[in-house]
């Protein structure tokens, strides 16, 4: 995969053909410490501990669609290929935690890109699930909650055009003009026109 946001896509998936109704997302980048991690947590079926043990394994997989399992591997070599590693917890029941953790600085980093565009793909493509996403980078905060989004929507789907563009708008600002940024209209705690 070319960059980690792909990555973020595929262990969200994952997370969702789990049954979780909630998922969690979290992207820190701490320059000073030369440390990036990012952090999804569901509150799916979780694992078996067979499955914990092996889900690194390329050739383990609980689909019946194909006999690999990718993502997790790949997730894991990225780690690696940048210095860094990958923990996963999980249990029945309780769902799945999986923190990838990069090197800022190395050469074989890959970049994080276009978080905006793949949350809404994820929420556009999981209706039913909701998403939490937290970052921190190097102080720059952003915060979308599709649960505050869709109370203050009042009936309108968050899969909107309108709404989807708003979301995506979050984090064009971001990038154009750090500050603090948070979902459901609100940016710096104002709302906004």
């Amino acid at each position: 995969m070319e960059d980690l946001s792909l990555h973020l896509l595929d262990i969200v998936e994952n997370a969702t053909a789990a049954g979780a109704t909630l998922v969690e997302i979290g992207v820190r980048q701490n320059s000073i410490k030369n440390e990036l991690s990012i952090t999804v947590r569901d509150n799916g079926r979780g694992m078996e501990r067979d499955i914990l043990a092996k889900v690194r394994d390329p050739f383990t997989t609980t689909r019946k669609t194909r006999r690999v399992g990718l993502g997790i591997p790949l997730l894991e070599q990225a780690c690696h290929e940048a210095e860094g590693r990958l923990d996963i917890m999980s249990e029945p029941g309780l769902g799945t935690e999986v923190t990838a953790v990069f090197q800022v600085d190395h050469i074989d980093r890959k970049p994080l890109a276009d978080i905006g565009a793949t949350l809404v793909t994820l929420i556009v493509g999981n209706s039913d699930v909701d998403f939490r996403y937290e970052s921190n980078i190097d102080g720059e905060k952003i915060l979308l909650d599709t649960r505050e989004i869709k109370a203050e929507l009042d009936g309108i789907y968050i899969g909107d055009p309108e709404v989807l563009a708003l979301i995506r708008n979050l984090f064009q600002k971001r990038r154009a003009n750090p500050s603090r940024h948070t979902a459901g209209g609100r940016i710096n705690g104002e709302i906004e026109d």
